[in-house]
Formats: structure tokens, C-alpha cells, sequence
């Protein structure tokens, strides 16, 4: 088996508390060491004390660690040993993997302009843009490795990381500290702590500032932590309010599917000004094609899940639903979910009908490809889609779009059909980062 260690300090060290991680096969896959609540509060205190680096020194790591993260072996791994580790861990396609490769590799090029962009204009001749800490604690997901690229904008920033991977994925963030270090990232500087969930917690009481993935459960217990910024549940929507092509299929097809539809980016409900229900059953039809492999499998576009993993899912879209159907399922005699493996299966994906656009299931958003179509009047406004990481309008109507843009609860709007948006570095996830990491502070000199 593979084994992850803790780090910190600059070095890999055992813990006396392990836990097995099993793939989603079943497997043993690694032994994980894991740091308690106490060595996790020791290594943040630490970090405080870690040698100052310049941002040009700074800047200079993160681009050599980002071909290292690309290229190298580290730890053990070569780039696709890590691919299939990560892979067959997270139930996420190994395709989704290897282009995060190349996609965190090219962004860590870039993170000097990608953080100089978020400075308010203002900052300059009569302010100062800087850190309101200096140790930022992230507690990481495990849905999508590209995630790990907005704490590497902290290390740009001047903070030192300190990271809780994600239960499935302690990979990613243990190559990365890997490559940083390779590259010359000063000891100290980041810190990779798994943990229990009392560890977590830990982590963020000790840390100046933390960024915290989680459920709707965890939004709700940290917000209004000012300390604490939380990304959850995207509920990423798109308005279909122009006649229906097969661009158009293609377009929705790819923005629910895509990355086996596991990001919070990915579309989660379509509303639509025409026939939503012949929508419906075209992308029923459309995503009904989509194969079912094992994860590691080139070929592998749907998540895969232990059984009893994916029966749980599949029982809460039911929940959801209230009754109504999902149209892929007449295209499988066999069941939503497609055996690829001893205990594991492929979470084929789901197209849900409903009559309204109120529907308490649109707020459902679930770690593979699951739409929710329903239907919308011009008159409705943007009422219904609101509360979205992302909204696409495919319309014409230019008020629409400027009320979106002025809807706080909509963080990034998109005019039309935009391919592959969430990939540009530039585009601010839910916010700028810099936003929460930094202030301006009045300068004046004489």
C-alpha cells in the first residue's frame, strides 16, 4: 500500500494515528497518518516563525513547483502513478487527474498577475494591499483536484498554508507541498495535516485566516465567522430563453457533465422559457449515452462509487424529487447505477422534470451528472435564479443580465454560451480570493 504522510516542517513524518483509504473499489489503497488536534495547533504555531520570503521569491517557487507538480515524481509518484492513485481514491475519472496536471502546472505560471489583478485600484499612491494574517488553514474537498490551485494563490499572497485534505483525496495537496518544496519553498511555509474532523476544527481555531469547503451543514454553522470564508454548494443554474438546437444540447450537455460532473461549477438546473419538458427528454436522451467505465479507465466519464456510497446518493435525489422521474432511467433496464467493478459502480447520470420553477429540488446539487429542468416566465425575474455560483443566460433580454449582475446571491454571471469558463484563472471563483486575504491599509509619505 501507499502511504501519506504528515507534513510539516519541510519533512514527512508518521503519526502514531492511521486510518486505511480504501479506493472506490474497495481496495486498501494507503495508509494515512494523521495529525491530532494538538500536533495540528503545534504545526500552525510554528508556521508563524517560518523564514520571510520575497514575492518575487515566492512568485519564482510557485512556477518551478507548478512543472514539478506536472512533470516530476514526488513522493514516490510519477505524474501517472498519482493520476491513478487520485483517481481510483476519489471516484473522480482519471482524465479529470491528468489535465489538472497541466492545468495547476500552467496556473502556478501565472499566479503573480492572477493576484496582482484582485488589488483594488485605489491601492497605490495612498494605500497598501496587504495580508490580514499570516498562516491561512484550508480545509480541503476531495471532489476536484484544481480545487488545491486557490490556497497556491495564498502562498502568492505572502501566507504561510496550512492544509486538511479532503477524506479522498490527500494526494493533490501532498504533491503540491512536495513540488513547493522541490522548488524551494522555504520550511514552514506549507503544511499538510490529515485529520479527524476534531483536527479540522483545530486547524481552524489556530489559524489567522481559513478557507473551508463543506456541506450546506458547515456553511451554516460558520457563516458569519469573519475569520472564516466557506465555499459550499454551487447550485450553478442556466436560463434557456432561445429556441433549442443541437449547439445548444451540446453546450448543456458538457456544462453538466463535464469532470464527471462532480465541481460546483457544474449546472445543476436548466430553466427554460419554451418546452422544458422536450428539453428535458432530449438531455435525458443525450447524457443516457454517456459510458460507464471503471475510473481508471481512459475511456471513464461518470463518477464511481462503492455500492452502498451510490445507493445513498440515488435514495436522496429520490427524496428530492418528490415523486417525479428521472427521464435517463428508461434508457437502462438495469438501474441508474452501472457495475464497473468488485463493489464498485458507476453513478449514471439523472434528468429530473418538474412543473415548477419553486421546486425545493432545484436547490439539490449531488457529486455527479444531475439536472433538475423546470420551467421559467419572463415575468418570474430573476427570483428563480437566484443562489447560484454560476449562471449562464442564454437570452437576449439585456435587463435580465444586468439584474443578474446586480443579484448578490448570483457570484458569477456568464452571457451566453461560454465554453470551458471555469478554467480561466482570471475569472473569480466566488469572489476575488484576495478579497478575503487582504485589506487596504492607508499609506501617505512625506
Amino acid at each position: 500500500m501507499l502511504s501519506i504522510p504528515v507534513f510539516r516542517g519541510g519533512e514527512e513524518r508518521t503519526s502514531q494515528d492511521t486510518r486505511t483509504l480504501h479506493g472506490v473499489d474497495g481496495t486498501p489503497l494507503a495508509t494515512v497518518h494523521e495529525a491530532p488536534a494538538l500536533v495540528t495547533r503545534m504545526a500552525v504555531k510554528a508556521m508563524r516563525t517560518a523564514p520571510a520570503m520575497s514575492t518575487d521569491e515566492r512568485l519564482a517557487v510557485l512556477a518551478a513547483a507548478g512543472r514539478l507538480f506536472a512533470e516530476a515524481t514526488l513522493g514516490g509518484l510519477t505524474p501517472d502513478a498519482y493520476c491513478h492513485a487520485q483517481a481510483l481514491a476519489s471516484g473522480v475519472p482519471i482524465g479529470v487527474a491528468r489535465q489538472s496536471l497541466n492545468r495547476v502546472g500552467d496556473d502556478c505560471g501565472r499566479l503573480g498577475e492572477v493576484v496582482a489583478r484582485q488589488a483594488p485600484a485605489g491601492a497605490g499612491r495612498t494605500a497598501r494591499w496587504m495580508r490580514r494574517g499570516s498562516v491561512l488553514g484550508v480545509v480541503a474537498p476531495s471532489n476536484h483536484p484544481a480545487t488545491q490551485g486557490a490556497w497556491l494563490q495564498a502562498v502568492a499572497m505572502g501566507y504561510r498554508v496550512a492544509v486538511r485534505p479532503g477524506t479522498r483525496d490527500p494526494f493533490t495537496p501532498l504533491r503540491l507541498a512536495l513540488a513547493l518544496t522541490e522548488a524551494g519553498l522555504g520550511a514552514g511555509w506549507i503544511s499538510v495535516l490529515p485529520g479527524p474532523h476534531a483536527a479540522a476544527d483545530a486547524l481552524v481555531d489556530a489559524s489567522d485566516l481559513a478557507l473551508v469547503y463543506g456541506s450546506e451543514d458547515t456553511v451554516a454553522r460558520l457563516r458569519g465567522n469573519d475569520r472564516v470564508l466557506v465555499r459550499g454548494p454551487g447550485r450553478s443554474k442556466i436560463l434557456v430563453d432561445r429556441p433549442v438546437d443541437d449547439e445548444l444540447l451540446d453546450h448543456l450537455v458538457a456544462e453538466i457533465a463535464s469532470d464527471g460532473g462532480v465541481r460546483c461549477t457544474n449546472t445543476t438546473a436548466v430553466l427554460c422559457s419554451g418546452d422544458h419538458r422536450a428539453l428535458a427528454e432530449a438531455l435525458a436522451e443525450r447524457l443516457a449515452q454517456l459510458p460507464a467505465h471503471p475510473v481508471t479507465d481512459d475511456a471513464a466519464v461518470l463518477p464511481v462509487r462503492p455500492r452502498k456510497e451510490a445507493e445513498g446518493l440515488r435514495a436522496a435525489l429520490d427524496r428530492s424529487a418528490g415523486g417525479a422521474a428521472d427521464l435517463v432511467q428508461k434508457f437502462h433496464g438495469d438501474g441508474p447505477l452501472a457495475e464497473v467493478g468488485q463493489s464498485a459502480v458507476a453513478m449514471r447520470p439523472a434528468v429530473i422534470c418538474v412543473d415548477s420553477s419553486t421546486h425545493p429540488g432545484l436547490g439539490t446539487e449531488l457529486p455527479f451528472p444531475c439536472v433538475w429542468v423546470a420551467p421559467w416566465r419572463r415575468e418570474e425575474g430573476i427570483g428563480p435564479l437566484d443562489n447560484s455560483l454560476a449562471l449562464t443566460l442564454l437570452t437576449d433580454h439585456a435587463p435580465l443580465v444586468a439584474e443578474a449582475l446586480d443579484t448578490p446571491g448570483i457570484r458569477t454571471v456568464l452571457h451566453g454560451a461560454v465554453p470551458g469558463w471555469w478554467k480561466d484563472p482570471f475569472l473569480p471563483h466566488d469572489g476575488y480570493l484576495g478579497q478575503f486575504l487582504q485589506e487596504a491599509r492607508g499609506f501617505a509619505a512625506a
